[in-house]
């Protein structure tokens, strides 16, 4: 057994006794609203933000979040993405993904994630609730 192979085991050894939770790091529910530049802040929450929820056509309910359906259109497609990498950046405990279905179908918008999410949603994103 060479000394490259004793260490590599080690660290296999090791590795295992660490628990998976322990190596990920998950972020508080809290936006970090210094994730964006002052300029970038203006932009996602008092352009972006009114005027996607302005754009809202239907809302899904799922079991870890929300899908929110907008027109199916290039502008709204491009808001929509430049929205969400803002989010990310601001709030990266959701999961986001955007969604255009086949034959001018329609766009989604799905906000979900770990337990928890579902409910800040609820409250961050009220407005977006009660339209």
């Amino acid at each position: 057994m060479t000394i490259t192979s004793i260490l590599i085991s080690a660290v296999l050894a090791l590795a295992a006794l660490v628990p998976c939770q322990a190596m990920s790091h998950e972020s508080p529910f809290a936006c970090n609203r210094a994730a964006l530049t002052d300029t970038a802040r203006k932009r996602h929450f008092d352009e972006l933000g009114p005027a996607l929820r302005a754009m809202i056509k239907n809302i899904h309910e799922l079991r870890d979040g929300f899908e929110f359906q907008f027109p199916a259109d290039p502008v709204t497609f491009r808001l929509a993405a430049e929205w969400a990498a803002g989010e990310h950046l601001c709030c990266p405990f959701f999961d986001i993904e955007l969604r255009q279905e086949r034959e001018d179908g329609a766009l989604w918008m799905r906000l979900s994630g770990r337990p928890g999410v579902k409910q800040f949603i609820q409250a961050d994103l009220a407005k977006w609730m009660n339209r």
